[in-house]
């Protein structure tokens, strides 16, 4: 594969252009032991900050005593980080494009440590704001970020499933997030938690600035390294993002991971356990509902990539994992309210099939150069969130004060329509599982 070339070659090409040494350090293996541990500090990275953003639900209302805010106020930082970290993904990738892991990931590291020590003095909203904008910048990095290690470490054959592990680790951490951080507030208060969790981050900084690396360079790297003019910054993260909103296999492919991990997002967090609740499940068992579906997620994010693989063909398991997902939310959308004894099932089904959008990042990285991977990943990662965030937001307006089952049916039809849509666009991407195999 490319990268494995890369591997080979970097060595020699050291001696022809010494500069390349100073960009980017000695030769370092692709798939060796070097590139585990750069790959599990960034995975460690983003379940951590996971953590802290399936933490606001938890302390959200202890914040909202202290600094005497509003439940309008707790509800608008919220949105504040969904489309400060949306708008600052489309940039992410493009940057790690341009300067690679070493400095961007450890200044991320850095940005959500601070958004963590933020949230811990928070006092008014300006200041809860504040922490919101600096852990979305940070964030912004993460997913991202270590799927961009993926495709950097490892052979490119491997890209999407070092991806789908990063979800899956990240989706047990949401799963049992919410749990371990309502025990751990038994004991402390959500101030102590807070800087808890930016004292992780203070050690996190410095292993990510002693071992965080970018792998030797390849012939196609030093050539763009060691060249005599670069563009200018702005001008060329917007040059990446056109050629990637060029090609149309990343934007199909961006198109239906976003309606299945949007949709995914928006059942698991919010709409799956209200629907329940309208039939009339006690308030635990909509609880459960969160953390069934984050585990089926777990499980289907690496296996939808693992099967890809074994079958050699990247369209066909994505279609038909989210056209499985649109049969799953309806089933828990209008199933009949005698049905809330396979509702865990079903919730359970309709993360595991989300794990196909795991397919739209695998897709995009293999139909764009090396050199635009994390600009690839950045724009469907965008995508997925601002769709969740459009499938959180409008049902709500189209709700009544006080809804029921039949309600929730009608607001809620828009998910299965856009997943059925989003499987029909799968069928106009460009295989790339057997060019990826040759």
């Amino acid at each position: 594969m490319a990268n494995t070339a890369a591997a080979a070659t970097g060595g020699a090409e050291y001696k022809k252009h010494p500069g390349a040494r100073f960009l980017h350090g000695p030769h370092r293996t692709i798939g060796g032991v070097e590139a585990w541990l750069v790959w599990g500090l960034c995975t460690i990275f983003v379940v951590w900050l996971f953590a802290i953003q399936t933490g606001y639900a938890v302390v959200s209302p202890e914040i909202q005593k202290t600094a005497a805010l509003s439940v309008a106020q707790i509800g608008l930082a919220g949105s504040i980080y969904t489309w400060a970290f949306a708008l600052c993904q489309f940039f992410s990738g493009a940057l790690l494009d341009r300067f690679g892991s070493r400095p961007l990931l450890t200044i991320a590291v850095a940005l959500v440590t601070a958004g963590a020590f933020l949230y811990a003095q928070t006092d008014s909203m300006g200041t809860l704001v504040a922490a919101q904008i600096v852990l979305a910048i940070g964030s912004s990095f993460g997913f991202v970020g270590a799927g961009y290690i993926g495709g950097q470490w490892f052979p490119a054959a491997r890209y999407g499933l070092m991806f789908g592990l990063v979800q899956s680790l990240a989706s047990l951490g949401s799963a049992f997030g919410q749990p371990a951080i309502s025990w751990q507030l038994e004991m402390v208060t959500w101030e102590q938690l807070l800087n808890g969790f930016g004292a992780a981050g203070v050690v996190l900084i410095v292993l990510f600035a002693l071992l965080v690396r970018n792998p030797a360079p390849g012939p196609e790297q030093l050539a763009r390294a060691t060249a005599e003019a670069r563009p200018p910054l702005v001008s060329s993260i917007f040059r990446d993002l056109a050629a990637c909103f060029r090609n149309r296999n990343v934007v199909l492919s961006a198109a239906l991971a976003g309606v299945s991990f949007g949709s995914m997002l928006a059942m698991g967090v919010l709409w799956g356990p209200r629907v329940m609740e309208a039939r009339g499940a006690e308030s635990s068992l909509a609880a459960v509902l969160t953390a069934v579906s984050w585990l089926g997620l777990a499980i289907g994010a690496p296996l939808f990539n693992l099967l890809s693989d074994h079958w050699n063909n990247r369209r066909i398991p994505a279609v038909v994992g989210v056209l499985l997902q649109a049969a799953a939310i309806s089933l828990l959308i209008y199933l009949p309210k005698e049905t809330n004894s396979v509702s865990v099932v079903t919730m359970f089904a309709v993360g595991l099939f989300a794990g196909a959008h795991m397919l739209g990042f695998t897709v995009a990285g293999e139909s764009v150069p090396g050199a635009l991977v994390g600009s690839s990943a950045a724009i469907v990662n965008g995508v997925c969130f601002i769709i969740g965030g459009v499938l959180q937001a409008v049902p709500g307006r189209l709700l009544p004060d006080a809804p029921d089952l039949s309600d929730y049916g009608r607001a809620l039809l828009m998910m299965p329509i856009l997943l059925v849509l989003g499987a029909f666009a799968g069928f106009f991407i460009k295989e790339t599982g057997a060019a990826r195999r040759v």
